[in-house]
């Protein structure tokens, strides 16, 4: 009898297939910098009124003490209290328009990638803009309970009545995020594959939603596997990153101030459309499963 395949076996083989078709990255990196890059440009128009209203010298930023991080954090507290007000203020209406501009170019971009790696498939774009606001809702939630977590930390191991316990607020810190970090690959499998569900199955969104939880251990097993790999994956593309941007360090003197920030532009592209390549790998994946697991099924139950 076979051994059986474990969901990151065939994840190589997923790798080349992707690979070979790099249209289906040029679609997932297309919509991903049409909403980043405007996303940024508004950032930085609205950092710099920030600025322009509030400068640098008047938040006391330019007298930072470098030598003493105790004064340092102090120094930079108070600077963000002046600058909370402008930045919440700006939030308030960047959030909710940044929130629908993903879901609706996510939801065009991965039909569009769905489309064109199965053909055969229906293009539900307003379906597939529902399931991608529906996984931007668990990820706020995530954020929101990982900055919640961090701000208890905060106020438990700095605080003004004794010593900072910077050992235990950092070790809290370190804990948290990677917690948080593995706790959204384990659950967001099922608002992953709830787009695959609709459009391989003709499911209603609703209904794709519902079936995610309830496609049993063994299939369930898989995509949490492979969703789990992938964010390690998603980890070790960021050290590599940093890794590939702080190597000419050393010879910084000798490549001057614009080679190294060519070389640190040419890593940040690389972290961004490496990761965007995995994005599609992981779908593939998906897909590749749920023929294993269901797709007799569901041709079945069509017929």
């Amino acid at each position: 009898m076979a051994a059986p395949l474990r969901g990151t076996q065939s994840l190589v083989g997923q790798m080349g297939w992707v690979f070979e078709r790099p249209s289906l990255t040029a679609i997932e990196v297309g919509w991903r910098w049409l909403f980043g890059i405007p996303l940024l440009a508004v950032c930085w128009i609205e950092a710099q009124r920030i600025l322009a209203s509030l400068p640098l010298e008047s938040a006391g930023l330019t007298t930072i003490d470098p030598q003493n991080p105790w004064v340092a954090a102090v120094q930079f507290a108070d600077a963000w209290a002046l600058y909370q007000p402008h930045v919440a203020a700006v939030l308030r209406w960047l959030l909710p328009v940044a929130a629908l501009a993903w879901a609706v170019l996510s939801g065009l971009g991965r039909s569009l990638v769905f489309k064109r790696m199965e053909p055969q498939l229906r293009f539900r774009p307003v379906e597939m803009i529902a399931l991608q606001a529906t996984w931007l809702a668990l990820m706020a939630l995530c954020c929101w309970g990982w900055f919640r977590s961090i701000a208890w930390v905060a106020a438990t191991h700095i605080t003004p009545a004794g010593e900072p316990d910077l050992v235990g607020y950092s070790m809290w810190v370190i804990f948290l995020s990677l917690g948080f970090f593995t706790a959204f690959a384990l659950v967001s499998w099922a608002l992953s594959i709830a787009p695959l569900l609709m459009l391989l199955e003709d499911l209603s969104p609703a209904a794709a939603l519902a079936k995610s939880l309830k496609l049993g251990r063994a299939f369930t097993g898989k995509l949490a596997e492979i969703n789990l790999v992938m964010g390690i994956v998603k980890l070790a593309l960021v050290v590599l990153a940093m890794v590939l941007s702080a190597a000419p360090l050393p010879f910084s003197d000798q490549l001057g101030s614009d080679a190294m920030h060519g070389i640190l532009a040419v890593a940040t592209i690389f972290y961004f459309v490496a990761n965007d390549y995995f994005q599609v790998v992981r779908l593939k994946g998906f897909v590749e499963f749920w023929r294993m697991f269901r797709g007799q099924q569901a041709s079945g139950a069509a017929s």
